[in-house]
């Protein structure tokens, strides 16, 4: 009866971990979406709305116009994106220099006119709305 009941007590154990683990993939999927619909936007050179659809922290760290100037200082240069491909998408609870929450870490390898095979690296949060938005993005 005893070893019984330990081995339930490991398979309840066992499926919520499960559990866990799927959530976090059904919030990778969300965030990676609402990552690409942002990205869409910056790509159609919409700076000024990629800014006004970011994440709070994103918009107290940075200036729309500041925003502006910094997309503006180097994406002409790279040229339209010619491809973009998920890399990976891990979700995190900590990101260095933010607030404890609910984050995806993404990356893409993206080929553009002038240059390929960049890596983009896109970090939505999870607002306390429940929607995702767009709080890091980095090329390198």
């Amino acid at each position: 009866m005893k070893a019984l009941f330990s081995f339930l007590l490991l398979l309840s154990f066992s499926f919520s971990g499960f559990a866990q683990a799927d959530n976090h993939s059904k919030d990778e999927k969300v965030a990676v979406k609402a990552a690409e619909k942002w990205l869409k936007v910056v790509d159609e050179g919409e700076y000024g709305t990629s800014w006004d659809e970011a994440a709070a922290y994103f918009q107290a760290n940075m200036t729309k116009d500041g925003w502006n100037a910094a997309l503006e200082g180097i994406l002409p240069a790279l040229g339209k994106v010619k491809s973009r491909e998920l890399v990976s998408a891990r979700f995190l609870t900590k990101i260095p220099g933010g607030a404890d929450g609910e984050y995806v870490m993404i990356r893409f390898k993206t080929n553009y006119e002038n240059k390929a095979e960049a890596i983009e690296t896109v970090t939505p949060q999870k607002g306390e709305d429940g929607q995702w938005r767009v709080c890091g993005y980095f090329i390198k």
